[in-house]
Order: C-alpha cells, then sequence, then structure tokens
C-alpha cells in the first residue's frame, strides 16, 4: 500500500536542501510525495520561490499562506498563528502518513505542532544542534520531541537527541544535505555564473548573508551596521549579498543591504535569492564567506574557503577550522577578514575538514523514513532514559 509522505518547505535554502529527499520519495514505488510549500515561497517580497520548486518539476499539493506584511515580534507570533490554522486544514485534506521536517524555523514549529495534534508522525531533519543566539535553538528542540524519526548531521547532534530522551533506534547521523548536495550538483563555470549575475568575481569577492539575531536586544540596524562599516572602509573588497528570512527584524536588514548596494554599485550586488545552483557555484569562487548564516558553518567548509561567523547566532554548532569566529564589534570583524585573506591562514585551508561530510545522505533519510512506515509507526513513543553513574 502506498504511504503518503508530505514533505514542508518554508523558504528557499531549506528547499535547495530538501530537494534530493524530495527527488527520492517522489521516485520511490512505495511513497507517494506530497509537497506543500508555505512562509516565504509565497511572498513577492521574498521572490515568490515556489516557482523555482516548480520549475524543478514538482507539483505543490499545497500552499498555506501564513506570512504577514510585517517582521516584528508581534508579527512573527501572528504568523505563527496563522500558520497553525492553516497546517491544521492542510493535513485535515491531505491526510499524510508521515510529515518531513527540516530545521528550526518558527513556521516548521507550526507544521510540527498541527501534525502532533492530528496524530501524524514526523521525520525531522537536522536536529540536536545548538545555536544559542537564535529562538531557532529552542525550537528545533521542541520539533525533536514532536517528531518520532530523527536524522542528525554529526554523530555528537545524535547523541544530543538521544540526550533529550529519543529512542537510539530511531536516531540515525546521516551528514548534512547541503554537503550532499555540493558533491551532485553541477555548478556553473565562473563565467556563466557571473553572466547569470550580472557581476564579476575577483580574488577580493565576499558572499555575505546576514540574519537579525532574535535573542539579543542589541537593535539588528546597530549590528548589521558595524559588518557595513567594515565594507564600507575596504574599497577593495567586492559583495554578493544574499538578503535575510522573514525573522523579525529582516526587513530591516533588507532594507539596509539595498540602500547600501545603491550606494556602492561598482563592487556589490544584492539578491533576495540567488537559487541553489548559483548560491553553490558562488561559494566555488567567492575568496570568503561573510555573516552569520548557518551554510557558512555546514556548506562552505567543503569548498575550503574560509568562513567569517560573526556574533552569537550560530553559537554552539559544531565548526570546520575553516570557520573563524568574531564579536561584533567593527574592529573584530576587521580583523576576523583579514585573517581569513591572510596568506598563512589560506595556506592550510586545503587541508582542513568539513564534520557535516557523509555518504548518500540522503538515501539514508528516504530510507528510514520507508521502513519506518512500513513498520505502521504511530506517534507513541517512550521516554527514552540515560543511565547516569553515581
Amino acid at each position: 500500500m502506498m504511504k503518503k509522505v508530505c514533505v514542508v518547505t518554508g523558504t528557499r535554502a531549506e528547499y535547495g536542501l530538501l530537494k534530493p529527499v524530495i527527488e527520492k520519495i517522489h521516485q520511490a514505488e512505495d511513497l507517494q510525495l506530497q509537497l506543500v510549500a508555505t512562509g516565504t515561497h509565497l511572498s513577492p517580497e521574498f521572490g515568490l520561490t515556489y516557482r523555482e520548486i516548480e520549475e524543478d518539476g514538482y507539483a505543490i499539493t499545497e500552499k498555506v499562506e501564513m506570512l504577514l506584511s510585517s517582521d516584528s515580534k508581534v508579527a512573527v507570533t501572528k504568523s505563527m498563528a496563522v500558520a497553525l490554522m492553516g497546517f491544521a486544514d492542510c493535513f485535515e485534506r491531505l491526510k499524510p502518513d508521515m510529515v518531513v521536517i527540516l530545521g528550526d524555523r518558527y513556521e516548521m514549529l507550526m507544521v510540527a505542532s498541527a501534525a502532533m495534534v492530528a496524530g501524524i508522525p514526523i521525520a525531522h531533519i537536522h536536529g540536536g544542534e545548538i545555536t544559542e543566539g537564535a529562538m531557532d535553538d529552542a525550537i528545533r528542540h521542541s520539533i525533536t520531541k514532536m517528531s518520532q524519526l530523527h536524522f542528525a548531521s554529526t554523530e555528537a547532534y545524535r547523541h544530543r537527541i538521544i540526550q533529550l530522551g529519543e529512542d537510539p533506534k530511531n536516531v540515525f547521523c546521516v551528514g548534512a544535505l547541503g554537503v550532499e548536495n555540493i558533491k551532485r550538483e553541477k555548478l556553473l563555470s565562473r563565467t556563466v555564473l557571473e553572466e547569470s549575475i550580472g557581476f564579476s568575481i575577483d580574488e577580493n569577492t565576499i558572499l555575505v548573508t546576514y540574519h537579525p539575531v532574535t535573542l539579543e536586544d542589541t537593535p539588528s540596524e546597530e549590528q548589521f551596521g558595524k559588518l557595513l562599516s567594515v565594507i564600507e572602509q575596504s574599497p577593495n573588497l567586492r559583495v554578493i549579498f544574499t538578503k535575510a528570512n522573514a525573522d523579525a527584524d529582516g526587513r530591516i536588514v533588507n532594507h539596509m543591504i539595498d540602500r547600501f548596494v545603491n550606494e556602492h554599485t561598482d563592487r556589490c550586488i544584492a539578491f533576495t535569492s540567488l537559487g541553489r545552483t548559483r548560491y553553490l557555484s558562488a561559494l566555488q569562487y567567492c575568496a570568503a564567506v561573510v555573516g552569520n548564516s548557518s551554510s557558512g558553518i555546514i556548506e562552505a567548509p567543503s569548498f575550503h574557503i574560509p568562513t567569517v561567523n560573526i556574533g552569537n547566532r550560530q553559537q554552539g554548532r559544531m565548526c570546520a577550522d575553516t570557520v573563524i569566529h568574531c564579536g561584533e564589534e567593527t574592529e573584530e570583524i576587521k580583523g576576523a577578514i583579514a585573517k581569513a585573506f591572510s596568506k598563512e591562514f589560506r595556506s592550510m585551508l586545503s587541508t582542513m575538514q568539513n564534520p557535516y561530510e557523509k555518504e548518500n545522505t540522503s538515501e539514508q533519510i528516504a530510507e528510514g523514513i520507508r521502513k519506518m512506515l512500513q513498520n505502521e509507526t504511530t506517534i507513541k513513543k517512550h521516554f527514552f532514559d540515560l543511565d547516569f553513574e553515581e
């Protein structure tokens, strides 16, 4: 009997990671793919990126609207309420046998909550990680407790999921989908990429992605302004900006990017969405990644390029030696970028390993889902207690 597997995606980056899993579920003879788009996929401001899904040849089963035209904390909370109501109706109509969720965004917390109440088992990808500077940290662990099946990106994260009381037999270390995508994606040549984005890339080009830090009191405008100040003072730098997602204060960051790019059109360009192929291709040719995005921690090390990770948003994540951590003050950022460009640091990059790299990540996830569904899994589970020595 065919089992219905509902994959939910709310952002361009998340879909890029999920695509190989979606493909394998779609190709499986005993699984029926249900694909639901929500969040920024449906927003003109964020590029209506659901179109990228359709261009890849996948039919979107349902679209669940949830975003309000604001990024304040109140608006985010209200968007969560809209999402919860929308997914209650969505799951009632689709009646999936399992829901697949990646990561830790607030949209996915509502997806998990609706699935839990509806009695639908959840498969969660990228649990067990720590990001102490963002509310995503609490969301991620909450989704873990609502899920029946877990796919961690490293062994340390697998152990942490078990530490949260999850049964080891349902927790698998499979590596990171983003790293697998790098190996499988046919990346663009430098010339084709430059023509596609209308921007030339040289040895001083950096890729900047900066998201609001949702658990800090310092205004996002002040935090991000310090990074822009460093770029302002470094006229040799060429910059490709990718914009923030729909977090609280995300629009503030994006407006600052637009204003800065308009003032420096000779050496800066910005994109709401580069898309998976162009983003990974840009990583291949840029000199460094700068900001506070998880992609600088997880994907960038596989290209053996440095990441300047600013502030506390990613604090707690396992990192390769290619990652340079710094505070949010101007001089700290300036020093970290200087280190990233130094001959001494760059001479060591080729020997540095990515801890998120593992073989056949998407195959392991699809197979794990299939096996659990064959066992007629229910939402009922038992808390797994660890044995502690006195």
